[in-house]
């Protein structure tokens, strides 16, 4: 097991390098590093590295990467999460409403124009996130005032129904707008191009919180793994974990989603790849799909940028053609064991 761990963080340390290293202008790994260390640590640039070299790593490149693993690995927690807490392969907090939610929010945003006076520029992520994760919160909610032991498939049912609704809401908004609407639809298709290293301080301690949050449960995510009874039976107090654990990944989730827009499909793909890797014990699952899915998110963004000549390709787009396919395989192989 060791041994596939170092394999895969050595695996996922080559992406990052590759994702900045690759693109319309080839930069050496060793010039990588040597522009990471003078910015950081000051260290004098040898003559060959051009100013344009440095320009291209730290201001485009580096920060693109950095977001787009962040992205991908709190996607994928939050998608592990809620495959075991829901026990449904299929379950993710899109399920829940948390994608629906950010839209409205950011529909809101670019629509009317609305600036909040207290965060400034960061008003789209900060109404993505406050609508993500209050969406999901009414659901589950909800779903408690329906069912007090808060089955799996209430919240399911219930998580459905509200993202049914706030989707229609956001169409109509954006269909009185229609204007404003080729933006929406890209932000909804999800971009890391308009993003710099702001968002990625951000995103950073959020994410890095979160997963050690859910990290702090993962002998309750194994015993929810056998079945609600069975956690009950083992002591798990089951309504209370299930909240703080549909929290948290809610969160995660709806600060990803506001700052990059709706990527779909790694949530529902990595997991399932870690535990054919790893197992299913959630001590490993967890750090484990931050790393596989961070890596697999800057693959999608790499192909993203570079697969068309002079364009770019909205992310959600490579994730759903390079995930929809995978996840079905995996799908039919598990139905046959």
């Amino acid at each position: 097991m060791r041994v596939k761990v170092g394999v895969t963080l050595g695996l996922g340390l080559l992406v990052v390098l590759l994702g900045i290293a690759l693109g319309s202008v080839w930069i050496a790994p060793g010039q990588i590093f040597q522009i990471v260390g003078h910015r950081v640590f000051g260290t004098e640039l040898p003559g060959y590295v051009s100013d344009s070299a440095v320009s291209i790593v730290w201001n485009l490149r580096l920060p693109r990467v950095l977001l787009a693993f962040l992205a991908g690995g709190a996607l994928s927690v939050s998608g592990a999460v809620m495959q075991s807490v829901l026990r449904n392969p299929l379950a993710s907090s899109y399920t829940l409403g948390v994608s629906a939610g950010a839209s409205l929010g950011a529909c809101i945003v670019l629509l009317y124009g609305v600036a909040l006076p207290l965060v400034g520029g960061l008003t789209l992520p900060f109404s993505g996130f406050v609508f993500g994760v209050g969406t999901m919160l009414l659901a589950v909610a909800f779903a408690s005032r329906l069912d007090k032991q808060m089955e799996s498939n209430t919240i399911i049912l219930v998580g459905v129904v509200f993202t049914l609704f706030v989707g229609a809401v956001t169409t109509l908004l954006a269909a009185l707008q229609r204007e404003s609407l080729q933006r929406l639809i890209f932000w909804q298709m999800g971009s890391f191009s308009t993003q710099g290293f702001g968002a990625v301080w951000i995103l950073l301690p959020v994410i890095l919180m979160g997963s050690l949050g859910i990290l702090r449960l993962h002998r309750e995510l194994d015993m929810l793994t056998f079945g609600e009874r069975e956690a009950q039976t083992m002591g798990v107090d089951l309504k209370r974990v299930k909240w703080m654990l549909l929290f948290l990944a809610a969160a995660v989730t709806g600060s990803t989603v506001s700052f990059v827009g709706v990527i779909g499909f790694v949530d529902l793909v990595v997991p399932h790849i870690v535990r054919r890797i790893f197992g299913s014990r959630h001590g490993l699952v967890i750090p484990m799909s931050l790393v596989v899915g961070g890596a697999f998110m800057v693959v999608a963004d790499l192909t993203a940028r570079t697969v068309v000549p002079h364009s770019e390709l909205p992310v959600g787009v490579v994730t759903a053609l390079l995930g929809a396919p995978f996840f079905v395989l995996i799908y039919r192989q598990g139905r046959r064991g």
